[in-house]
């Protein structure tokens, strides 16, 4: 499995490279946002890598421009910013997890194997869910409401793909962080409330019937 990893400290590069390639993973390192952009557009991989705080373009323009031309290529951050804004601002750049240093060598080879399988599956499954007038197509991440296109970032389709395929059914916030994020961050987070409010201001805000609903003290679910 290619795995281009984009981080600048020596220290760090060597714990990954020292653990992980035992398991399958091959490493190809950027120490600035300029060479990791370069590298990326140049060469596929199975997953990418990215600390924010580097020379030259940050982890997050990184994120953006690579996820601009590739939609599909699974991008981790791992970086030593792990305030809930931080973390929003790393799926707001269309990132598929975050993980925070210092991390868990083991936690960090569990979450790069779960992105990597997740992206194989996407590749392969092609379905189309609906729920009343809003249609979600799993393939394409084309979502429409009453015929009209609506525009998602990666993680809010992220969101949106688990309640539907869930729809009726009361879903826990932890559930959300476990199967949307891949992680139980620190519960005192308000990400998945904050990506909520992102979807229904884009599906229920100009449309009847409101589909994304609350249960107090539990989580949300999604019905007609």
């Amino acid at each position: 499995m290619k795995v281009l990893l984009l981080e600048d400290e020596p220290k760090v590069v060597s714990l990954i490279k020292r653990g992980l390639e035992g398991e399958g993973f091959e490493f190809t390192v950027a120490m600035d946002g300029f060479t990791a952009l370069k590298i990326a557009g140049l060469n596929e991989f199975d997953l990418i890598i990215l600390d924010i705080m580097v020379p030259g373009l940050s982890g997050l323009e990184v994120c953006k421009s690579i996820r601009d031309a590739d939609p599909n290529t699974p991008i981790l951050i791992l970086s030593a910013l792990g305030t809930t804004e931080d973390i929003i601002a790393g799926f707001d750049n269309l990132a598929d997890d975050y993980m925070v240093k210092p991390f868990n060598l083991a936690e960090l080879r569990v979450r790069m194997q779960s992105l990597i399988r997740r992206s194989n599956r996407d590749l392969t499954q092609q379905n189309v869910a609906t729920l009343s007038d809003l249609s979600v197509n799993f393939d394409t991440m084309e979502v429409t409401r009453n015929n009209k296109i609506i525009s998602l970032t990666v993680t809010e389709f992220k969101l949106l793909e688990y309640l539907i395929k869930n729809k009726r059914r009361v879903l826990p916030r932890l559930d959300i962080l476990e199967n949307v994020w891949g992680t139980d961050f620190d519960m005192g987070t308000n990400v998945v409330d904050v990506y909520i409010n992102y979807l229904r201001k884009k599906i229920d805000k100009d449309f009847t019937p409101r589909l994304i609903h609350t249960v107090v003290g539990i989580g949300y679910v999604m019905r007609g």
